[in-house]
């Protein structure tokens, strides 16, 4: 299902709003229902003690781009936080990422979403899940 364009430049709007998409530079490139993918540029400021794209920054970018896809489903205006997440790196990353995120299903409260990271070249460099909790949906006393 395709994305409304005012849903896009909500989610585009809220997103542009977020110091980190700053400070990392995160771009998105596509938006579609339950997906968005985004792309970093690797800096070396950035680099782990591996000389590679830092750990620690591959899964805040996999949660950034986690919290986007779910923005397709509910609008960018929804309270949500992470109340977890895991990350499997696979390969180093010498170059800048990209991160595709697909929301496996939107619940009552929880909202998991699978996030695959590639290096420039299109090589699998991690796979990460990310779980989001929607705070409208609770209520008040669980706050």
């Amino acid at each position: 299902m395709n994305l409304s364009s005012e849903l896009k430049e909500q989610i585009l709007a809220r997103t542009n709003k977020i110091p980190i998409v700053d400070t990392l530079q995160i771009k998105i490139v596509s938006l579609s229902d339950g997906y968005c993918e985004t792309v970093v540029p690797r800096k070396l400021s950035y680099d782990g003690v591996f000389e590679s794209f830092h750990g620690g920054l591959l899964m805040t970018i996999a949660d950034s781009t986690a919290c986007f896809a779910i923005f397709t489903k509910t609008g960018p205006f929804v309270k949500l936080t992470t109340t977890d997440m895991n990350i499997r790196f696979l390969s180093p990353c010498l170059s800048d990422v990209t991160a595709k995120a697909n929301v496996i299903k939107i619940g009552r409260t929880l909202c998991p979403v699978a996030v695959d990271l590639f290096d420039a070249a299109g090589k699998h460099v991690a796979v990460a899940q990310v779980n989001y909790i929607i705070l409208d949906n609770l209520p008040v006393n669980d706050l």
